[in-house]
């Protein structure tokens, strides 16, 4: 992980991130309230299918984010860093898709 002064790309956004990062928590506790009482697999599933695509919604929001920013910004100063930032994204691209 690196660790840097420089504000994220997600800054100013990041209020909504965490707002919907509570929600997606809230998702994942109902989740496992669901389980402990024994509901229906389908119901279950279905709720899990929700918190996963609202991750991924989190998730692209915040890559997009990452590219307008950090790897914009690192490609304007060039050098190293922007072929390291590059390659930073297009592993996260590829750990999405995985998933």
């Amino acid at each position: 992980m690196t660790t840097s002064a420089e504000p994220r790309g997600y800054a100013d956004n990041k209020a909504a991130h965490l707002k919907r990062l509570r929600r997606i928590e809230g998702q994942v506790r109902g989740i496992h309230r669901m389980v402990e009482s024994d509901d229906y697999c389908i119901d279950v599933l279905t709720q899990v299918s929700a918190a996963t695509k609202a991750l991924e919604a989190v998730a692209l929001s915040l890559l997009d984010e990452h590219l307008h920013h950090c790897v914009a910004q690192a490609v304007k100063q060039g050098g190293d860093d922007s072929a390291a930032k590059i390659g930073e994204a297009s592993a996260a691209i590829a750990r999405l898709v995985r998933s």
